[in-house]
């Protein structure tokens, strides 16, 4: 990062007023009967109907528009473990994301705590004031047990966005990418580099989206993890192949996928040589992916090449997922968000990309146009579309397949934020 861009950075969390995120009054407080009906002795009435039917805080309080963002600060982006205090300004950055493209409050939440087992009992105690909890910057693989524990004992859906929202944005690309290539899904080979919480989730969700898992090649920093191993977690254990591939060198000859979620320059222009046919490379390493974009077009000229920077085309960004996925599970009152529902986004974000851009949008980036094609194969972050298609295709899986409190809203899909209850 430059030196001007670090100061305006700075200056922009700093100036005119610390941080990004503020609470707003949502009724009228201007006379002495407002205060009375917003505090004592009106404020009595709700929390009577909330203790006879706890459901009725969606009706009185803003419950269901309210989603936790919480982490221990032992995962911040790529910087690693700092602590939970350093991982607030991120965290109100997701609050951000949340506000400007879904209508969601946020609370970031940064919890001190000195195990993961302590790190779940706060959140589970906690988890009622929400409609929602999206876990962030959390390690793996203590993030697997932290969710999977949460989603047990709470009633409110649970997301750990470094895991399922990097799986779903990743597998709405891929699954466009094969069809452009040529490529039948249950058929090609993917190699995933890195065997982190995202590589699981994105290799878990891909399987579920038609790859065979006997087709996906993971490695660790030791190698291919293959049956032979002795020294996997439970996590990884579940991508163990039997082969006798050992390194990146072995597991890339005649791939049709590569999937890079490790670090930069881990991928040779002479293995990229070595792929089948009209490859397909997600370099998803921030800020510098497994190999430099330039370096791969050049080297092969039948790639489709998508990374985590907004300067290159098909660019994996989180946003395209969670802000909606949260909006769809909420509007429904989910009690979690199940598989059905991570599929049902990967195929509204993958369509989506394949409908006309309207021209307000490709101004937004300073194009002409965009069409779908090897340059652009999943929508652009700024798509107000993804507002109408995502929650509106999750909402109904969450219907469909039982976990919604709620009908399928009447008011769906959502045109834009006014649409927003």
């Amino acid at each position: 990062m430059s030196q001007d861009l670090k100061e305006a950075a700075l200056e922009y969390h700093a100036k005119p007023r610390p941080g990004k995120l503020s609470v707003e009054v949502t009724k009228p407080t201007q006379t002495a009967r407002d205060l009375s009906l917003a505090y004592s002795p009106g404020v009595a009435e709700p929390v009577r109907e909330i203790a006879k039917d706890p459901e009725n805080a969606y009706k009185y309080t803003a419950k269901g528009n309210l989603v936790a963002v919480i982490s221990d600060g032992t995962a911040i982006l790529g910087l690693g473990n700092l602590g939970p205090l350093a991982s607030k300004p991120v965290m109100e950055g997701k609050g951000v994301l949340f506000k400007r493209f879904a209508g969601i409050d946020v609370f970031d939440i940064e919890v001190n705590s000195e195990s993961p087992q302590a790190f779940i009992e706060t959140v589970e105690r906690i988890a009622d004031t929400f409609g929602g909890i999206n876990l962030e910057d959390i390690k793996a693989p203590e993030c697997f047990e932290i969710e999977r524990a949460l989603i047990e004992k709470c009633n409110v859906p649970i997301f750990h966005d470094d895991q399922h929202g990097t799986a779903i944005v990743t597998a709405a690309g891929m699954i466009n990418a094969l069809e452009l290539q040529g490529k039948n899904i249950e058929d090609a080979k993917v190699v995933c580099l890195g065997a982190g919480a995202a590589a699981i989730a994105c290799s878990k969700l891909l399987i579920s989206c038609g790859v065979r898992s006997e087709n996906i090649f993971m490695l660790d920093r030791k190698g291919v993890i293959h049956s032979g191993r002795d020294d996997l977690n439970q996590y990884k254990a579940m991508f163990a192949n039997d082969t006798d591939k050992r390194t990146l060198d072995d597991a890339i000859d005649g791939a049709d996928v590569f999937l890079g979620l490790s670090g930069p320059d881990l991928l040779s222009a002479e293995q990229l040589k070595k792929m089948a046919p009209n490859p397909i490379v997600f370099a998803c390493s921030n800020p510098d992916p497994e190999i430099n974009h330039a370096l791969a077009m050049a080297t092969r000229d039948d790639l489709i090449m998508a990374t985590g920077r907004s300067d290159y085309p098909n660019q994996v960004n989180n946003v395209l997922g969670f802000p909606f996925i949260f909006r769809g599970a909420l509007d429904v009152r989910a009690t979690c968000i199940n598989e059905e529902m991570k599929v049902a986004a990967v195929n509204a974000i993958r369509e989506l990309a394949k409908e006309s851009v309207p021209q307000e949008i490709c101004e937004a980036y300073g194009v002409d146009s965009l069409e779908f094609g090897k340059d652009y194969i999943i929508p652009k972050p700024m798509d107000v579309r993804l507002l109408e298609v995502v929650p509106a295709a999750v909402a109904r899986a969450a219907v469909d397949s039982g976990v919604a409190g709620q009908p399928y809203p009447a008011h769906y899909p959502l045109k834009s934020m006014d649409d927003i209850i």
